[in-house]
């Protein structure tokens, strides 16, 4: 009987490892960039085509390889960095695993040319599917340049998943941000279709952030900062009232990589505690430098999670420093040189006279003259609908002046003819509650309001109507390289939905009209929820993309819990609301109305 074990080839071991460690064209972004810092380069080059399915090209200036080495590093577990087991345990570079080019030349086509600084000339090697098609010698650059065309070619499986081309080029800005963010001192371009996205010169950690998350985070940063013997802690936090909804500004490096933790990400959210709004989430960009022997870094192909042998106690160490830096944010005092109202305080000689202050008293003052006088005409102070004031002699703290429909009158059982104009009630200008028949009808304002802005959004798809209110003064907003690229992909759909909003190149969109209806609202403002909402919808597979869009604009409009509404307001709103096919749930399947019987007040009430 023949043995049914046997030893995988070559090439398919490296497919299966591939499956492991470039599960995307952004993965493959990501290592080519890691081996470029760790070859010494000062400027790094990112040149993309298709998302990079046609195409990713990694262009370095550091010291290269030598012929022997070029073709080498295709082998698997191929690696200048470790030469022994106790090496894992002192790791200062980024792809240690040898596992990367091998594994990108076994499910693309690579081209690699180097030359080593010195040398006349460089090596040229060309892999396809594992194996080397093509090696020589070339004129090059100094450094590495390298070529990775037609991934998945041989997998066609894994081709045919690859998302949109606008959803995997984010997830590669997401990469090229990260390897980037952690270098400042090194020079990065990133080139898309010929276009050239992002360019970040050698700088400091603070301008690096700027360069990568927009201008308008310059002033939104707080330094932090602590040294102890087991770790130091650096970096930035962003101010509490600029967090936001979704990720994306959040930051660790240990050791100059990026990583990936839920534990300390708790820790930095502990100490926004009580000063967030809810669901909402902070930027940080925080450096952890720690003994390479008390971190350890492989236990995962992506090398994005890590363990530290003393978690609890860098826990502890990081939710201190953050809220030293907010603590420091809050308290720290504002010189205001305004003379207004300042008291003027006279400086003191030897030839000042001193006098002891004198008080002008009235001995004769009863401060309850007034209130007898009132009593005597028959008045006394209450609340009159306005402010406190004037009341019916017999009815102490009930008005006679309060207008009908007035909470005065509602609770009022003495005047037979009052009349309620007013059913509806704003409680914590979050519900809404309104008196029916069968007890107490309880609204929640925002859902209600996202119920019918999403209606409306879709009606305006369906029957292309595309109405949109234009602005007076259109809006300009600047955004980081992966919301730009996301609101660029969403364009043709907010314009069918009512949005008018225009692309200005450099990362830059113009608000011109959002949907009718949506309200007086800032341009900025909802575009800025729109990329929050879209992003917490995108991985939801019950909603197509139609959906999803809409259910985001109506999420960014819709008016906020908190928001006080006038009598006029509140009615237009339910009446709206009832005017929609499904008024009782909210686009996303949540509860808008409940009525509490009067059967439950009676039992509440009940003696």
């Amino acid at each position: 009987m023949p043995g049914i074990i046997h030893v995988l080839s070559d090439a398919v071991a490296n497919q299966i490892a591939a499956g492991e460690v470039i599960q995307r064209p952004a993965s493959v972004v990501k290592e080519l960039m890691e081996n470029a810092v760790d070859a010494g380069a000062g400027s790094i080059t990112v040149n993309i085509k298709d998302a990079g399915k046609t195409l990713i090209q990694v262009v370095d200036n550091g010291k290269g390889m030598e012929a022997g080495d070029a073709r080498l590093c295709f082998e698997r577990h191929a690696t200048s960095k470790i030469l022994e087991a106790k090496d894992l345990f002192s790791i200062h570079t980024r792809g240690f695993r040898g596992e990367a080019m091998a594994s990108i030349a076994a499910v693309a086509e690579v081209e690699l040319k180097t030359r080593v600084p010195g040398q006349e000339v460089g090596t040229r090697i060309r892999m396809a599917a594992s194996e080397c098609r093509e090696q020589e010698e070339v004129q090059t650059s100094e450094g590495t340049n390298i070529q990775v065309k037609n991934l998945f070619f041989n997998i066609p499986a894994r081709r045919k998943f690859l998302k949109s081309d606008p959803t995997e080029f984010r997830h590669i800005i997401q990469e090229f941000n990260q390897v980037a963010m952690a270098y400042p001192d090194l020079e990065f371009t990133l080139v898309h279709n010929d276009t050239e996205i992002l360019r970040l010169p050698a700088t400091n950690r603070k301008q690096r952030i700027v360069g990568i998350l927009g201008k308008s985070i310059n002033q939104n940063l707080l330094p932090l900062e602590t040294e102890t013997s087991l770790i130091k802690i650096s970096g930035f936090i962003g101010k509490p009232e600029q967090a936001r909804k979704s990720y994306g500004e959040q930051f660790f490096f240990a050791n100059g990589r990026y990583i990936k933790h839920p534990y300390f990400h708790k820790a930095v959210m502990g100490a926004y505690e009580h000063i967030l709004p809810p669901e909402h989430i902070p930027a940080y960009i925080i450096h952890f430098e720690v003994d390479p022997e008390k971190i350890d870094v492989n236990i995962h192909p992506s090398k994005t999670e890590v363990k530290f042998e003393d978690e609890r106690a860098i826990w502890q160490m990081l939710l201190a420093t953050v809220r030293e830096a907010i603590g420091k944010h809050n308290l720290s005092p504002t010189l205001d040189f305004s003379r207004e109202g300042v008291i003027d305080i006279p400086v003191l000689t030897r030839d000042t006279e001193i006098r002891t202050p004198k008080i002008d008293t009235n001995p004769d003052y009863n401060p309850f003259e007034e209130e007898d006088r009132a009593v005597g005409n028959g008045t006394r102070k209450g609340w009159n609908g306005n402010g406190w004031g004037g009341t019916d002699p017999g009815r102490a703290g009930y008005g006679t002046g309060a207008p009908a429909g007035s909470w005065e009158q509602l609770f009022d059982p003495l005047p037979p003819t009052a009349r309620v104009e007013n059913k509806y009630l704003q409680i914590k200008n979050k519900y809404i509650l309104s008196p029916v028949k069968s007890g107490l009808m309880i609204i929640d304002q925002r859902r209600a309001h996202e119920r019918i802005l999403y209606d409306r959004i879709m009606t305006a798809k369906m029957e292309n109507l595309g109405l949109a209110q234009e602005s007076l003064f259109p809006e300009s907003i600047q955004l980081n390289a992966a919301d730009y690229q996301l609101c660029l992909e969403m364009l043709d759909s907010l314009g069918d939905m009512g949005f008018d909003i225009r692309d200005f190149g450099n990362n830059c969109l113009v608000i011109h009209g959002v949907p009718a209806g949506t309200g007086p609202v800032e341009g900025a403002r909802i575009l800025d929820e729109f990329i929050a909402q879209f992003k917490s919808l995108e991985g939801d597979l019950k909603q197509g993309r139609h959906e999803k869009v809409a259910l985001a604009a109506a999420r960014a409009a819709a008016i906020a819990h908190g928001k006080s509404l006038s009598d006029m307001e509140m009615r237009e709103l339910v009446d709206q609301l009832f005017a929609c096919r499904n008024p009782h749930h909210s686009p996303a399947g949540k509860p808008i109305v409940h009525i509490l019987p009067v059967e439950d007040l009676d039992q509440l009430l009940k003696t």
